[in-house]
């Protein structure tokens, strides 16, 4: 695990409040560097671990489970930074469909890995990829699918400024890639 580097983060943004032509000394901003650090520790938590640790951190399964059915966990609210800007995602929720073989992770769990997973500089695509991922190594299934939608601060308060533009990205695997019946499945239960 890595630490997350609050007195680096403070220094840095008292420079920031500098750069842009303000008094970090002033009443109102004496204390945002020691916030600000606060809250990134928080929001950035899933940076001081790899895909591999948090698979472990969360591997609470149900062995011996005799389905084949579908599993699917909609809607789980989450948000993100993106690695671009450090711009918020925010409005995000993430669909999870998995076909168990022989165990199934306890439902809870699934919402903590998306949510740690987004705890880091990310990107939509990527969030979706590593919460497939660590559901592969905790499952042991390749039949996993992700489905994430969201918007993004620096497509709807910056730039182009078009707010309620939604993105949306799936990462796929094993049998949602090779049977379309199966994947129309999972999306007529969302």
């Amino acid at each position: 695990m890595k630490e997350i580097d609050k007195d680096l983060i403070k220094e840095s943004i008292r420079n920031i409040l500098i750069a842009l032509g303000d008094d970090p000394n002033r009443e109102g901003l004496k204390e945002t560097p020691k916030r600000v650090a606060k809250m990134y520790a928080e929001v950035f938590e899933g940076m001081q671990y790899t895909n591999e640790e948090i698979a472990a951190m969360f591997n609470k399964c149900f062995e011996d489970v005799k389905t084949g059915d579908l599993v699917v966990v909609e809607h789980i609210p989450i948000f993100s930074y993106c690695e671009h800007h450090l711009a918020l995602m925010y409005n995000m929720d993430v669909s999870v469909g998995y076909i168990p073989k022989d165990k199934v992770i306890g439902l809870s769990k699934i919402a903590r890995i998306a949510d740690m997973v987004a705890k880091r500089l990310q990107l939509q695509e990527r969030i979706g990829m590593d919460i497939m991922h660590i559901l592969k190594e905790v499952l042991e299934t390749e039949d996993i699918i992700v489905v994430i939608r969201g918007e993004h601060a620096c497509m709807t308060t910056r730039g182009i400024r078009k707010p309620g533009t939604v993105t949306k990205t799936s990462a796929i695997s094993g049998a949602f890639g090779s049977n379309q019946a199966l994947r129309q499945e999972f999306y007529s239960l969302l």
